[in-house]
């Protein structure tokens, strides 16, 4: 029999409650892998580990899954990710500049970090037409930046980078955000395919920044923050471009803007012949 201090022992274990699981980055790494899977089979069956709440925006709008981009086969040329343990998900930058159809896209991947279930794919997804596009020029630009993981020491927290992405995409409707943005020298812009970088240590991401700081905000940010990478993914609403969608991605290193990436789904026609840029792109 029992004495009483075992059985006491063995009750009191019941009430505690099991642990709850972490999210894993292995998980998030696998969901990353099947939907890149998926896009190069133009189906979104790869795709395990879905939630039953599932929902799938593309270009900021609900989307039933098979009629976005997984209607398409792409070969994927670049792809780059971002993890963000905090809130279990990721960000993947994927460039396809010799498929049939050329596309460049970026996509959220959020999880429940209770069981790593999928709860949500947001994916901002350009093509022929969108801003400044070229595929082509993307990958080639993309190709030869160099993003290493950054030493923990060397690293900057997740409200700095979360400041430095704010401040940048508050500069279209605050003036004084262009002073609260750490520009670092050299920092290079791949803005669709319009690069900003020539290679000097003087390269500025500066270039091209708003003079009209009164336009409508950038709205309804959602954020995929990666300490080891320094690196930010906004996905958001660009109210002065006619409710654009768009992706911007920040690369951070010692607290300086170094790197930003931009997708934005909107027609920039008028401005590349206002500056010239066609015969370049």
């Amino acid at each position: 029999m029992l004495s009483r201090w075992a059985l006491f022992a063995i009750l009191a274990s019941s009430l505690v409650p099991t642990a709850i699981a972490a999210c894993s980055r292995d998980e998030l790494l696998l969901t990353v892998n099947q939907f890149l899977l998926g896009l190069t089979m133009g189906q979104a069956g790869p795709l395990e580990n879905i939630a039953d709440d599932f929902q799938y925006v593309e270009n900021n709008k609900p989307t039933v899954i098979v009629s976005g981009i997984f209607n398409n086969i792409l070969k994927i040329d670049f792809n780059r990710t971002i993890i963000d343990m905090t809130t279990c998900s990721t960000f993947t930058e994927v460039v396809s500049a010799t498929s049939f159809k050329p596309f460049v896209l970026g996509a959220q991947i959020r999880h429940y970090p209770t069981d790593n279930s999928v709860y949500k794919i947001d994916t901002i997804v350009s093509t022929t037409g969108s801003w400044f596009f070229n595929a082509s020029r993307t990958l080639q630009y993309a190709r030869q930046e160099n993003w290493p993981v950054i030493p923990s020491a060397q690293r900057d927290t997740r409200q700095t980078l979360q400041a430095a992405a704010d401040a940048y995409l508050d500069m279209w409707s605050n003036k004084s955000a262009i002073d609260a943005v750490p520009w670092g020298t050299p920092c290079a812009r791949l803005e669709g395919s319009v690069y900003t970088g020539k290679g000097a240590p003087d390269d500025s991401c500066k270039v091209g920044i708003p003079s009209n700081n009164t336009q409508p905000p950038n709205s309804d940010r959602r954020y995929v923050i990666d300490e080891s990478m320094g690196a930010v993914s906004v996905l958001c609403n660009f109210e002065h471009l006619g409710n654009a969608a768009d992706s911007h991605e920040f690369r951070l290193e010692g607290g300086k803007l170094r790197y930003v990436h931009t997708i934005t789904v909107a027609d920039s026609s008028a401005w590349e012949r206002e500056a010239g840029l066609s015969a370049r792109l």
